[in-house]
């Protein structure tokens, strides 16, 4: 995964998007392994759904949990994809072991309380 450091992207409210397997990252911030390593899983996630298949569902996902939520930070934090990222971010060595679309078992399960 590449790196790039700028002042145009990501938005004010991230400090990084991962955009095709590219990092990008505002200007100044200092990214920890845990922060790479998240973005790794999105990587992977991305990688096994082809890339474009992977931003289709993050969309449509996005969108099913905003109405249901009414609140984007809810949404987003409540997404498989990013329960996934979020909770095994601290373990550097989960891409070693995790099973090709392990964020399918987060799309099923209960979700989380929001967090707005």
């Amino acid at each position: 995964m590449r790196i790039i450091h700028n002042r145009f992207i990501p938005s004010r409210k991230f400090y990084a998007v991962n955009l095709f397997g590219w990092l990008f990252v505002r200007h100044g911030v200092e990214l920890h392994a845990e922060d790479i390593n998240h973005e790794l899983i999105h990587t992977a996630q991305m990688r096994e759904m082809l890339f474009v298949g992977f931003y289709i569902w993050y969309g449509l996902e996005w969108v099913m949990l905003l109405l249901k939520y009414r609140h984007p930070m809810s949404a987003y934090r409540n997404l498989s994809f990013e329960q996934e990222a979020y909770d095994h971010g601290d373990d550097l060595g989960y891409l070693r072991r995790r099973r090709h679309y392990a964020w399918l078992w987060y799309y099923r399960r209960e979700r989380r309380t929001p967090e707005a």
